[in-house]
């Protein structure tokens, strides 16, 4: 989990508020960190969590992934925009090129 932020808010809900309330579940997911336990006849048949949420916890990252990430905060590239990237990318291509 990350430093500074708290921990997701479990939920169980029944299939039916699920089904029924879907868009806002998945509005308090991507707002609030929120986690959600969907029921049926009270066994728990499915979790609805946000993708950041899910890469954190259920996937893990590969070492060679972690050390780029960690190399990429260290120089605080990991603020950089998608644009400020793109344009990066087309740099290094251009001078590759000439």
């Amino acid at each position: 989990m990350r430093r500074g932020k708290t921990a997701p808010v479990t939920t169980s809900v029944p299939a039916f508020i699920a089904r029924t309330q879907f868009g806002q579940l998945l509005e308090r997911v991507s707002r609030n960190r929120e986690r959600f336990r969907v029921t049926r006849k009270g066994e728990v048949v499915a979790v609805i969590l946000g993708v950041e949420d899910f890469l954190q916890t259920v996937v893990k990252t590969p070492k060679s992934m972690a050390t780029l990430q960690r190399q990429a905060r260290n120089h605080g590239m990991e603020k950089l925009t998608l644009e400020e990237i793109e344009a990066e990318i087309a740099t290094v291509r251009r001078a590759k090129r000439g």
